[in-house]
């Protein structure tokens, strides 16, 4: 892979990443969903969402729970060919509770060989380099 390709590539799942984020903020789903070639998350709890329709279901019952959540870039940075990580904040306020919070988190996204996301897997801390060594997208 040439140089330009490589930054053609970069530049292509970053305009991803950021589609993808400002879907979520919308709540336009099918843009969202769009951004997979199969939708997968990973939280930091363990949890594991997969499929597209598992996926559906975490996001349209999440924003029942918290109907103005939206997230915020901080940074973005390619780890390797394949992997972008994110750092971002996590606001909303809860139905139940109407009180608003707000987290810093990472994520790291995989990609396929067309440039569509593989999965996203979510960090409560930045990830360390053991972390993102034992994972391949």
């Amino acid at each position: 892979m040439t140089d330009q390709d490589r930054r053609a590539r970069r530049e292509a799942r970053e305009a991803l990443v950021i589609e993808h984020m400002q879907s979520e903020n919308v709540q336009e789903w099918d843009r969202t969903m769009a951004t997979f070639s199969h939708a997968r998350y990973e939280l930091p709890d363990g949890t594991v969402i997969d499929g597209a329709e598992n996926v559906m279901r975490y996001w349209i019952e999440g924003r029942t729970l918290v109907p103005d959540q939206r997230n915020e870039l901080i940074e973005l940075t390619h780890l390797d060919d394949g992997r972008v990580q994110i750092e971002f904040w996590l606001r909303g306020t809860p139905a139940a509770s109407g009180e608003p919070f707000e987290a810093r988190l990472w994520a790291v996204f995989g990609f396929d060989e067309n440039d569509l996301m593989t999965g996203e897997k979510v960090y409560a801390a930045r990830p360390t380099a053991d972390q993102l060594a034992g994972q391949s997208g």
